[in-house]
């Protein structure tokens, strides 16, 4: 078989790949908080016929050697975490992290995940959670059911008007956290994602604090992706899945030609 046609066949996949990450990000253009995606790509493995800087007499070396590669794949896929833009929507239990940080989601079984989608509503015991599961948000933070006006402070002090009383309450203090690589954090879907090993541990400390970002009340964070750049990737991809089928189908010609002059 000629080796051509596999290393074809590893740029096919590899496009493939990459239109997926790709539309994933445009898919997610209007998801609150979401990060886009992009594909890391390797060469394979070569085989060396000739060693660059071998014998090749007794008085001379090879200036350079003979390497035929196998082709790419994607090896990883890398989030970017950059700033999205704010959108303001005076929802008083909308949140928006200005800066480094994530939201702490605890999870079913106890565990913590992370989120930068402030999207927050209260369940039936006035807690704030998350709109789709109900996942309630760390540390909890109960509003009484005759609070009238909800104030979340950029460093994270919750208060409410409570009626009949002139001074607002403090209701409770929530807190954000950092990872030194938050790369390397695992998205598990719903905006959320769990530490690795990679990661880092959490840095947990109050919004505005120690570097960490502020909060923002009334207000979200659209998702980082530019649908333009994507549509450009888009079309790159595109590309390349064609050139690789091209070079499929000059192969097969090639070897349709020597097996009809045999």
């Amino acid at each position: 078989m000629h080796p051509a046609l596999w290393i074809s066949k590893t740029g096919l996949d590899a496009a493939q790949t990459d239109v997926s990450v790709v539309s994933n990000n445009l898919a997610n253009a209007s998801t609150v908080g979401f990060k886009k995606d992009r594909a890391i790509f390797e060469d394979l493995l070569y085989q060396n016929i000739n060693q660059p800087g071998g014998r090749s007499s007794a008085d001379t070396e090879l200036p350079s050697g003979l390497m035929l590669g196998a082709g790419s794949k994607v090896v990883a896929t890398q989030k970017t975490h950059t700033q999205g833009n704010m959108l303001t929507t005076e929802n008083a239990l909308d949140l928006s992290v200005q800066g480094r940080g994530f939201f702490e989601i605890q999870q079913p079984d106890g565990s913590l995940s992370y989120t930068r989608n402030g999207q927050f509503t209260l369940n039936d015991q006035g807690q704030m959670v998350t709109p789709g599961a109900g996942l309630l948000l760390q540390p909890v933070v109960t509003i009484p059911p005759d609070a009238q006006q909800i104030t979340i402070s950029q460093d994270g002090e919750v208060s409410a008007t409570i009626r009949g009383q002139a001074e607002p309450q403090v209701l409770g203090q929530l807190t954000i956290s950092d990872f030194i690589n938050p790369t390397g954090l695992q998205p598990i879907g719903q905006n959320l994602y769990v530490e690795t090993a990679v990661s880092g541990a959490p840095i947990q400390g109050n919004p505005s604090v120690d570097g960490l970002g502020s909060l923002v009340q009334g207000a979200l964070e659209t998702s980082n992706v530019n649908v333009t750049e994507e549509l450009v990737n888009l079309i790159e991809s595109q590309r390349l899945y064609e050139m690789n089928s091209k070079v499929i189908s000059a192969v097969d010609q090639m070897l349709g030609q020597v097996i009809q002059q045999l």
